[in-house]
């Protein structure tokens, strides 16, 4: 199994734990349609996904799932409310333009939605920073600055902050460390690498 692979089993499987058989499943973001086809075989989901990149969608396709390509905020917004159980943004919200204004779209289409993101605040990334002065590059950010994801990096308390301010009760939450694996039991905003929350109005 890849690296990029072995990453994915924990979360998704938390991911799946977190949602009821049978449930209607939106996956903003959807890449390739994994964790989708996960779902589906996991929790027999009626899973849909949606993306802007062509090639992911057809892949989706190939994979038997349902998934739009276009605009996820253009997507929701022609969408009655709780038209969905549940709306993931795994490693998505850190590339769109409008990170609030997606999660408010998730919450009104969905009943509840889940986020998952690397935490920039994992101490390896403040170490890079503040002592080799360099962009990080770790197993949490392992791309080198040319090739640099995510565009709008947040920590832990970033996100946290963000939902108190906002509103948005937290019903779940999972963090994982630098491994991806191992949950993270103490000053999660520095030592997790991974975090995953579920959020409700």
């Amino acid at each position: 199994m890849s690296a990029p692979a072995a990453k994915r089993t924990v979360d998704m499987q938390i991911l799946a734990d977190w949602i009821e058989p049978g449930a209607r499943v939106l996956d903003l973001g959807c890449g390739r349609g994994v964790l989708l086809e996960f779902l589906a075989q996991t929790r027999k989901a009626r899973a849909f996904g949606v993306d802007l990149d062509f090639l992911k969608i057809s892949a989706c396709v190939r994979r038997g799932l349902s998934a739009y390509q276009g605009d996820m905020l253009g997507y929701m917004r022609a969408l009655p409310e709780n038209h969905f159980d549940h709306v993931i943004c795994s490693r998505t919200l850190e590339e769109v333009p409008d990170p609030a204004a997606v999660i408010a779209e998730a919450l009104r289409v969905g009943r509840a939605v889940t986020v998952g993101f690397a935490n920039y605040g994992y101490w390896k990334n403040r170490y890079a920073a503040l002592l080799r002065g360099r962009k990080p590059q770790n197993p949490v950010y392992p791309a080198p600055w040319h090739e640099s994801r995510p565009a709008n990096p947040a920590t832990i308390a970033d996100f946290e902050a963000f939902c108190a301010a906002a509103g948005y009760r937290v019903a779940r939450r999972a963090h994982l460390c630098g491994d991806w694996k191992t949950p993270s039991r103490h000053w999660p905003n520095l030592f997790a690498g991974y975090a995953l929350y579920q959020l409700a109005r």
